[in-house]
């Protein structure tokens, strides 16, 4: 699966190995569920929707204890002609973080990933998290055919806004403040932008400065990165003036959140 391998700072394995890890017993008020369980549940949600998994990435850090997976999706509205969509995972059994699940992009030139925040959800290892996951992800995706129009709009507005080295370093800065960036990450971003790897980001665009930050961010922490990109959308979308549809749904209980646009 290449390119999305880069951008895994953990172990890569194959699924069996996923599927081998132990699941430590429940508690009164942590029920942990096994890595797989979360893969399976958005494959049923996938397979329900008539899309698929074309290829997929799985990643354990910590002896086992996280997981983060990517899945490129398949069968359904058809993305830009440069980028396609991966769904990002992550599972835990340290009480780390909740599971939870993030839509992505695919920028084939370069290989490169970023996540946004049309569709997130995120569900806290209680009780019910068994009953509650089926629900979720097929809420979820559901309605990724239709989001997917937004990342390609917001693509589109990326290539058209000329970026001046000014405008670029001032985006820098703020990608620092946001915590979309790390201050060792930045001489990378610097780097790609004054002197690009690809051709197709040689125009000085809004576009080719965030593949300068998603190409400095391969090979970055895996747990980070949905957190660091969605910020990075955050910041390009106020820059270049793309405003994401109204209705937007953040909602959730103690154990559950959910943020998608209607």
């Amino acid at each position: 699966m290449k390119g999305l391998t880069l951008h895994c700072g953990a172990a890569l394995v194959d699924l069996k190995k996923v599927i081998d890890v132990p699941t430590p017993e429940h508690t009164d008020t942590w029920w942990p569920i096994p890595h797989i369980r979360l893969i399976d549940r958005v494959a049923e949600a996938l397979h329900s929707m008539n899309m698929k998994i074309l290829e997929s990435a799985h990643a354990l850090t910590r002896e086992g204890a996280r997981y983060f997976g990517l899945l490129r999706v398949g069968n359904c509205k058809q993305a830009g002609k440069d980028f396609g969509y991966v769904i990002g995972l992550r599972n835990t059994h340290d009480r780390s973080f909740k599971a939870s699940l993030a839509v992505g992009s695919h920028v084939f030139v370069c290989d490169n990933l970023s996540f946004s925040g049309e569709i997130t959800i995120g569900r806290m290892h209680t009780r019910y998290i068994e009953d509650d996951l089926p629900k979720l992800t097929a809420r979820a995706i559901g309605l990724l055919s239709q989001k997917w129009t937004v990342m390609e709009d917001r693509y589109n507005l990326y290539r058209q806004t000329e970026v001046n080295d000014m405008l670029a370093h001032d985006l820098m800065i703020r990608s620092l403040e946001i915590e979309a960036c790390t201050t060792r990450q930045l001489p990378d971003v610097m780097s790609h932008w004054k002197e690009p790897k690809h051709p197709e980001f040689k125009d000085r665009t809004a576009w080719s400065l965030f593949n300068s930050f998603t190409e400095a961010f391969k090979g970055g922490s895996i747990v980070q990165a949905p957190r660091r990109t969605i910020g990075l959308h955050a910041l390009f979308d106020n820059a270049v003036g793309f405003k994401l549809p109204e209705n937007r749904i953040a909602e959730g209980t103690e154990d559950t959140t959910v943020v998608i646009n209607q």
